[in-house]
């Protein structure tokens, strides 16, 4: 993703050791990430669909598996080892869900606060997009079969409330996304070329 924004802001970073200044922890958005993973993991314990996959006619459950809290796990998660380029291509996933066929789906959870309903409308969440179909490339590099729509799970802090009272109240939201990662195998291929030159690439404004 760093090398799809800004080509030089990677080869500073990968190759030279120069990171980008970090961003300030979203500790509210990490909270009901954890939360939600808590929640989610109480039906994948039983075998059971979530009560939102059966609201919006999502024909599966939460996955079970043994790695998967390695895979949910910054600066760990998934890992591929892409031959072409012996690069080890990583990512951390919020959840993973299967359905009936053995089809393994992915799942993001995002946290935010605004008036009406989300969508994935904005330039900006193209990088969430992005991001979901780099965990999809991920996985059927492991050998998975991956279905091409993937979900966003949605927590929209709601304000029309008459006050806090020690609770945040949410409205939650099921988002399908289809993916498309045919342009990821180039990226990557893009990327170690990048790195492995001696020019370090131009910037853009």
């Amino acid at each position: 993703e760093n090398f799809m924004r800004c080509a030089r802001c990677f080869y500073l970073d990968r190759r030279l050791g120069i990171d980008r200044p970090s961003m300030p922890g979203f500790t509210l958005n990490m909270a009901v990430d954890t939360l939600l993973k808590k929640e989610f993991d109480v039906y994948r314990a039983k075998g059971e669909p979530h009560p939102l996959m059966k609201e919006n006619g999502v024909d599966a459950v939460p996955f079970q598996h043994k790695d998967l809290d390695v895979w949910r796990e910054n600066f760990k998660g998934m890992q591929f080892h892409h031959k072409l380029t012996n690069f080890i291509i990583t990512g951390a996933i919020d959840d993973l869900w299967v359905n009936p066929r053995g089809q393994l789906i992915v799942v993001d959870y995002k946290a935010t606060s605004k008036d009406g309903e989300v969508s994935l409308d904005d330039e900006w969440k193209d990088g969430y997009k992005r991001q979901m179909e780099i965990y999809q490339w991920i996985l059927r590099g492991m050998e998975y079969d991956v279905l091409d729509t993937g979900y966003f799970v949605y927590a929209n802090g709601r304000k029309d409330l008459d006050g806090f009272n020690g609770t945040l109240s949410f409205h939650i939201q099921l988002i399908s996304y289809a993916g498309n990662c045919s342009w990821v195998g180039k990226a990557v291929q893009d990327a170690w070329e990048c790195l492995s030159s001696d020019t370090m690439p131009t910037c853009h404004d």
